[in-house]
């Protein structure tokens, strides 16, 4: 069996474009901290970024105002900072143009989701929807192991040692064919694919470029290189930096949820929508980090060597709409058992959740668009609960 998974550099245009929402919510929130800001009082935000060739147009809805200053500073900020600070990148933070289309949020969902102000006087759900969590014991950090392999090639391929050949936009995919279980044989990469824009604006050895990717590859995948693996470097044959980012393709928020999900693997589902670019209140972010931190610890508990959980959130309603979870087989105990112990052990409103994992902490947003489920100091990714 072969499984292909997808990754992608911060510094492409989609994830560009999550990183800015993501910051931007992170300095709304360090903003109404200093304001005395409570989990009963937090600023609702659903922020989306469109990013086009030298423009950026931030959208969506937010419960506090947001002013243009800030919304620019923010923006440009973040867009520096991933290192488009010159056209021959593909994008330039500092001269590109920027709108701010946000809206204040409609007051019949705000009322739904503020405890003080709600008719079920605790934090609802910011909206209905179903989310997916999952995990498996292919890794460590129960991630299967494509995903795990990819991500990790593609913050190599980020590491500022490379500036000077690498243009910030790149993606990356492999494929990894699963040996037979019985001789206990470590899966192998089949093929590598390297994608990555070049700076001709700096001086080096051309001829070099493929050998450096491979390296690489080598450094971050190593006991899972065959003789027979396959690299592709820029198949198309040259990706002049100039031609990247949003000169050549647009950036949108959450266009890139398989890649920051499991990275497409069979089992891994999607649902909702973006995560990064939202408050937490709004289930699409809160729910979809508590379906993977139950399905982490089920099978850290040893309840199961692979689980998918569905949460269901309505909104203005704080408990969870239904629970679902598939051990794919590979469990003792029946699904309506690990169900019963889910919801006993584990508090899934809105509130219990942005309490356990810290969520209106803005450095879990400026970090969370590179990191997700790499990370596992985050409060999601740790196996604390007795199942």
């Amino acid at each position: 069996m072969i499984i292909t998974s997808e990754g992608v550099k911060v510094g492409h245009p989609d994830l560009v474009a999550d990183a800015i929402a993501a910051n931007l919510i992170a300095d709304v929130l360090e903003s109404e901290t200093k304001k005395g800001m409570t989990i009963h009082t937090m600023p609702h935000c659903g922020i989306e970024v469109y990013l086009g060739k030298e423009y950026c147009l931030v959208g969506g809805e937010s419960s506090v105002p947001i002013s243009s200053k800030v919304l620019e500073t923010s923006v440009r900020k973040t867009v520096t900072d991933l290192g488009y600070t010159d056209k021959f990148l593909g994008l330039n933070g500092n001269t590109m143009k920027i709108s701010n289309k946000i809206i204040n949020q409609s007051p019949d969902i705000n009322m739904g989701t503020r405890a003080d102000q709600g008719q079920h006087k605790e934090i609802g759900a910011g909206d209905q929807g179903i989310f997916f969590g999952f995990a498996c014991s292919d890794t460590e950090e129960r991630l299967p192991l494509p995903y795990y392999l990819v991500s990790k090639m593609m913050r190599e391929f980020e590491d500022p040692k490379y500036n000077k050949i690498f243009a910030p936009d790149g993606k990356g995919q492999l494929a990894l064919e699963y040996k037979n279980e019985e001789t206990k044989d470590k899966p192998k990469i089949t093929k590598v694919l390297m994608s990555n824009a070049i700076n001709y604006q700096c001086d080096f050895e051309k001829d070099l470029l493929e050998n450096i990717a491979k390296n690489i590859a080598f450094k971050v995948l190593g006991e899972h290189i065959s003789p027979n693996t396959e690299f592709l470097f820029n198949p198309t044959g040259n990706w002049d930096s100039k031609n990247s980012c949003s000169a050549a393709d647009s950036g949108i928020t959450g266009r890139k949820l398989v890649v920051q999900l499991y990275g497409g693997f069979p089992g891994a589902q999607l649902g909702g929508g973006a995560i990064v670019n939202k408050t937490p209140e709004k289930v699409d972010c809160s729910g979809t980090l508590a379906a993977r931190y139950v399905a982490k610890n089920i099978v850290f508990a040893g309840l199961a060597r692979a689980c998918s959980v569905q949460l269901s959130y309505a909104i203005g309603i704080a408990e969870p709409f239904s629970i679902a979870i598939n051990t794919f087989g590979t469990s003792e105990f029946s699904e309506a058992y690990i169900i019963d112990a889910v919801r006993r052990g584990i508090n899934l409103t809105p509130e219990g959740i942005i309490k356990k994992f810290d969520l209106l902490n803005p450095d879990i947003y400026r970090r969370l668009t590179k990191t997700l489920f790499m990370d596992q100091s985050y409060p999601w990714e740790q196996c604390d609960v007795y199942l």
